[in-house]
Formats: structure tokens, C-alpha cells, sequence
């Protein structure tokens, strides 16, 4: 009977250990049940390298993209170019000195080329500003040099003359206020002086060069009082020391040198307006001004 009843209990115990712990039964102690846990980041450099990647990731998409709207798409390509401040110059000429190729991208043309394509060009151009205009087109603004006296050219003395040298009928070269001769025309235009360097003999000739003394003498233009310039048909310069205006009408004005223009030009108002009948005016010394022939 004994032997029964323990191989009776161990049958039940296999039973029980077949179906597993019973419903109220919890865990064995000390064991606790299995948790999500999130990936853990690598340490050290592999962290850093992790985190750079994820950083730059959205900045190089952005960065790709732009590039790709800058110089690949046909959104952003020059469509035209505008030219604006021009007087004499053409548009024409402007546009294929300026040579901006239409339908390249507009992120490519360089102002600063441009610009500098521009002045080498057209010595008409004292200044150009050469600008993108987005999405589509390219703004020139230009400032055109003005005469302030012209030249004869092809003259016997080189550098110039008088109409009476017998040049009629030839070209005229325009100076600037700063001697640059910039241009030429076929007509003299109204209102300004034609430089006469007869230099011939006159050591300033030698000692200073044409170049100066034209310089000497478009100093003397630029201070002249607008209503005396359209007055002045021939700044003539002789030497340094003698410069003389020839005026409508049979007048003269005894400049001297090309210094003091200023304080010249202001005793040459006051003393036409005194002696307004005389054919010959003195301002050489500015100080002192003269006037005879009436």
C-alpha cells in the first residue's frame, strides 16, 4: 500500500508540473518580467559621428536644392538685360560690350566683370553699375562722360586747332573734365570750346607735353561760368603761361596760367558785368582785373 500511494503522489505531482503554475501562483521570487528597452546611442566617437550625419543631413537636401534652382533648373536664367542713364551710346552698343550670354543662369554673371568689360569697351562710360535683377534679368545703369571742350582731329599741330587752320569738315574729339579724350563726333556741339594747342616753338611745349597743358586747359573750361562757355569759341593755349579765350563777337580774355581758375572766373563775371561794351578782358591776376576796347 505504501508503495501505491507515493508513486500515486508523484503522478500528481507530474500532472501539475505539465500544466504549469496555477492561476494564483506568481513568478518565482527574484524574477521579474522582460521590459522594452529603446537602442542605446554608441558612446564616444561613434556618438558624435551618429549625431554630425543627422545634423548635416537636412542642410546638405537644402544646400543640394538650392545649387540645383541656382544652376540647373530653368527658373533662375537671364531673360533680358536693361540699360538705363544712356544718352549717345546705343543700347545696342552697350549690349555687346556688356556681353551677357540670355539663358544662362543668372546666379554666373559677375557685376564686376561686366562692369569692367563696359569701361574698357566705351571710354564714353565715366561709371556703370551693372546689378542682377531675380529672378530673371540684368539692370545697367551708365553715366556718359560730357565734353568740355573738343579737339580738331588729325590737326597739323597733333593735338588740335582752330577751325580757321583749315580742318573744316573733320572730326571732332571730345575731352572730359578730366582730360580723357573719350570720343569723337562729327559735328562740334553747341556750347562747348574747341581747344586749340599751338605749342609750336614754346618750351612749355617741351618742358610739360601736350598732354599737360590740355589738362591746363580743360581746368580752365570746367571753372568757366555756364553763360561765359557758350560764349568761348576756342580756348587757345600758347605756353603754360598763356592761355586766352576767344569769344563771339571779336572778344578776348587774357586767362595767363591755368592757376587760380576759380578766383578768375569769378573777377571775369563781375568785370563783364561792369564793362560790358569792352572787347578785351584781363584776368591773368585775378586780383587785379582789366578791361579795355569798347
Amino acid at each position: 500500500m505504501a508503495g501505491r500511494t507515493t508513486a500515486a503522489g508523484r503522478g500528481g505531482r507530474d500532472q501539475r508540473d505539465r500544466r504549469g503554475p496555477s492561476a494564483g501562483s506568481g513568478p518565482p521570487a527574484g524574477r521579474w518580467p522582460r521590459r522594452f528597452r529603446a537602442p542605446r546611442l554608441p558612446e564616444g566617437r561613434g556618438r558624435r559621428r551618429l549625431l554630425l550625419a543627422l545634423a548635416l543631413g537636412p542642410a546638405l537636401l537644402i544646400g543640394g536644392l538650392a545649387l540645383w534652382l541656382l544652376y540647373g533648373s530653368a527658373w533662375l536664367r537671364v531673360e533680358g538685360v536693361t540699360v538705363a542713364g544712356r544718352s549717345v551710346l546705343t543700347e545696342r552698343q552697350i549690349l555687346d560690350a556688356a556681353d551677357i550670354p540670355l539663358g544662362d543662369p543668372l546666379v554666373s554673371v559677375d557685376p564686376g566683370e561686366v562692369e569692367r568689360r563696359l569701361l574698357e569697351a566705351l571710354p564714353r562710360i565715366d561709371s556703370v553699375e551693372a546689378a542682377r535683377s531675380w529672378p530673371h534679368g540684368v539692370e545697367l545703369t551708365v553715366r556718359e562722360r560730357k565734353a568740355v571742350v573738343v579737339m580738331v582731329q588729325d590737326a597739323r599741330n597733333g593735338e588740335g586747332g582752330g577751325d580757321e587752320d583749315g580742318t573744316r569738315g573733320r572730326r571732332y574729339a571730345e575731352v572730359d573734365d578730366e582730360g580723357v579724350l573719350f570720343g569723337t563726333v562729327a559735328e562740334r556741339p553747341a556750347g562747348v570750346p574747341l581747344l586749340a594747342l599751338d605749342l609750336a616753338g614754346s618750351p612749355s611745349g617741351h618742358r610739360f607735353g601736350p598732354a599737360r597743358m590740355r589738362q591746363e586747359a580743360v581746368g580752365v573750361a570746367a571753372a568757366l561760368p555756364e553763360r561765359v562757355r557758350r560764349d568761348t569759341r576756342t580756348i587757345r593755349v600758347r605756353s603754360y603761361d598763356s592761355i586766352t579765350l576767344e569769344m563771339s563777337g571779336g572778344r578776348t580774355v587774357v586767362w595767363g596760367s591755368g592757376e587760380d581758375s576759380d578766383a578768375k572766373a569769378r573777377s571775369l563775371t563781375l568785370l563783364m558785368k561792369a564793362a560790358d561794351d569792352a572787347e578785351r578782358f584781363d584776368v591773368s591776376v585775378p586780383g587785379a582785373p582789366a578791361a579795355s576796347g569798347s
